[in-house]
């Protein structure tokens, strides 16, 4: 048996900024509003007063001849001229067709809040190729659009766009350059969740059922309401194996991509018809369990016998209750894949000008990006790394399980992605990024028995560098670049990789 320690639970949300609209433009904002039935079947004196953040979508146009003569674009440039808006902190594009392509370059400048002073021309990368697979479920919901990188920009309160278009796009065979029905995208992240009191497991009243169903996913490993799951030592963390469901399957089966989908609403809580009605059980009861099954495992199965000797050491992770998600915008239930055969690492192009106490605010803003702005069912990572080297939990489903990520085009299955929050194409990525990069693969590539020095074979759902069903030998840690044509995750990055693989190798006991 091993002990676990834990952090406190999660409190209730702040209040959403309502600052008012300062001034008029070619088209009013609109804030984009929740699903219908985002919310659970929770008592309404148990939900939280209001919901942090909020997204304003402004459809861009064609800019006018004083526009066009002040920022010198031609006259099928489209943008906005500037304008005063609420409050936001990231900024993104988007358009009706998720299969299109914007061939051009986007621009914007912001306004600070507080200083009134204008930034620079900051480019917003046109290609994100972070997705959901064309063909998967996620896909088939019919509410992908298509989308630029989001870019974080710090508090702001005014902004100017601009949208190029290719000078020779428009005679390609695609056809035109700026797809159809661009939208400015302004997403404020809200604030902070408040900080944790004491060191208790939350009480069912105290979460709503998407937050419960959130939390559950990560039992033995932490308590409910845990904004952290705690560190642990080599011998301990492999008892993790238990918590990935990986007993009785191996590693060298050839790579599958079905996917299975928990469409209970309540990710596998299906039982529970009222919160009022839950039992929980002693974490310790858990984890004595989750060590007994390891324990208890065929000594011939490949992928508990490898795992067992080679789980690299538990780092400490963030949870989806520790940097504050809105659980209510994500859709209910979780989507799995059959294991983790590699991990691909990316860079969110978001820009480096964030603080590392900003990191909680810029992962909301990109989930809130990827959910509410382009169509996505949840945060398209499965991991996040920040500049200070904090790993945060990403798309919800269990930190050790094999969660169906929406981040490489055509290799989502069997796989995890890993983004770090920021631009690497020509600023060095920190020692202590590379460092958390080496432990958080050590850890969760160990649960399911793959060697970070080793290759694997996974199978392409279609994409621009391999076509669909096209078997693709990769490296176990790859970069985004290796299965999908992109600069990502930038060249000083993917320098990096090597050494990343090698400290995880070394982690793992190899």
């Amino acid at each position: 048996m091993r002990g676990i320690l834990v952090s406190s639970t999660v409190t209730a949300c702040a209040a959403a900024l309502t600052l008012p609209f300062l001034a008029s433009s070619p088209a009013s904002p609109a804030t984009s509003p929740e699903r219908p039935g985002a919310r659970g079947s929770v008592p309404a004196a148990l939900r939280p007063v209001s919901v942090p953040g909020s997204t304003q979508s402004l459809p861009l146009v064609t800019l006018g001849t004083a526009d066009r003569a002040r920022v010198g674009g031609p006259a099928k440039e489209q943008g906005l001229p500037q304008q005063e808006v609420e409050p936001f902190s990231l900024v993104g594009i988007v358009w009706d067709d998720a299969t299109a392509e914007l061939r051009g370059r986007a621009q914007v400048r912001t306004r600070a809040v507080g200083s009134g002073a204008w930034s620079g021309w900051q480019d917003v990368q046109t290609h994100d190729d972070d997705r959901p697979d064309l063909g998967s479920p996620e896909a088939r919901g019919g509410r992908l659009r298509g989308s630029t990188a989001p870019l974080w920009v710090g508090a702001s309160d005014a902004i100017q766009v601009r949208v190029r278009p290719d000078a020779l796009a428009d005679r390609t065979p695609e056809g035109r350059s700026l797809p159809a029905g661009l939208r400015l995208e302004l997403v404020d992240p809200g604030v902070d969740p408040a900080p944790a009191r004491g060191a208790r497991a939350a009480a069912p009243p105290d979460l709503t059922e998407e937050e419960l169903a959130s939390s559950t996913a990560n039992l033995p490993l932490a308590p409910l309401g845990a904004t952290e799951i705690p560190a642990l030592d080599k011998p301990a963390s492999e008892a993790d194996i238990a918590a990935a469901g990986t007993g009785g399957r191996r590693t060298d089966d050839p790579a599958e991509t079905t996917d299975t989908t928990d469409t209970t609403g309540t990710g596998g809580l299906s039982d529970i018809p009222d919160l009022g009605e839950l039992t929980i059980p002693r974490v310790t009861d858990l984890v004595e369990e989750a060590a007994d099954s390891a324990e208890g495992a065929d000594p011939q199965d490949d992928s508990v016998a490898a795992g067992g000797r080679y789980v690299g050491p538990r780092p400490r992770i963030v949870t989806r209750a520790g940097w504050g998600a809105d659980e209510s915008l994500r859709e209910k239930g979780f989507s799995y894949t059959k294991r983790v055969r590699a991990a691909f690492v990316h860079h969110t192009a978001s820009g480096n000008r964030y603080t590392c106490a900003q990191s909680s605010s810029v992962i909301r803003g990109i989930y809130r990006y990827h959910v509410v702005s382009s169509g996505w069912r949840d945060l398209g990572y499965n991991f996040l790394l920040d500049k200070c080297g904090s790993i945060y939990e990403g798309r919800a489903g269990g930190v050790a399980k094999a969660v169906l990520g929406a981040h490489t085009l055509g290799f989502n299955s069997n796989s995890m992605g890993i983004a770090v929050l920021g631009s690497f194409g020509t600023t060095n990525p920190p020692a202590a990024t590379v460092k958390a990069l080496a432990s958080l693969t050590a850890w969760k590539l160990g649960l399911f028995g793959a060697n970070p020095l080793g290759t694997t074979t996974l199978v392409s759902a279609g994409g621009n560098l391999f076509k669909k069903g096209t078997s693709v030998k990769l490296k176990v840690i790859s970069g985004h670049r290796d299965g999908y044509a992109t600069e990502c995750p930038g060249d000083r990055l993917y320098g990096r990789l090597g050494a990343a693989r090698t400290a995880a190798a070394r982690l793992q006991g190899r």
